[in-house]
């Protein structure tokens, strides 16, 4: 099993709009074979002392997948191909994290 934290950085005032467009796509990808998880999620003012400061142009992408082919066979899926065109002029920066159980 692997897990993949991607931060989405957007451009201010279009986090709506990139949750709208990503929402979409989430039923495709549920159903694409070794999908554990998938889904956004967005800072939370926990009031917790050493969380980061909150930011709202931000967009944390939760996955899990059963392995690295199936991450790698839904990185080029038709549905995302389509999905990066229609947030390409929301999106700022991307970082990914893919990280393993230890």
């Amino acid at each position: 099993m692997i897990y993949v934290i991607a931060t989405v950085e957007l451009a201010k005032g279009k986090r709506s709009a990139f949750l709208e467009e990503f929402h979409k796509v989430v039923p495709d990808v549920h159903a694409e074979a070794g999908c554990l998880e998938y889904g956004p999620t967005i800072d939370f003012p926990s009031g917790i002392e050493v969380q980061e400061p909150l930011r709202d142009n931000v967009v944390t992408i939760m996955e899990k997948w059963e392995d690295l082919d199936s991450l790698m066979v839904h990185l080029t899926a038709p549905h995302m191909k389509t999905y990066r065109e229609n947030v390409k002029s929301f999106v700022r920066g991307m970082k990914v994290k893919v990280l393993q159980p230890a």
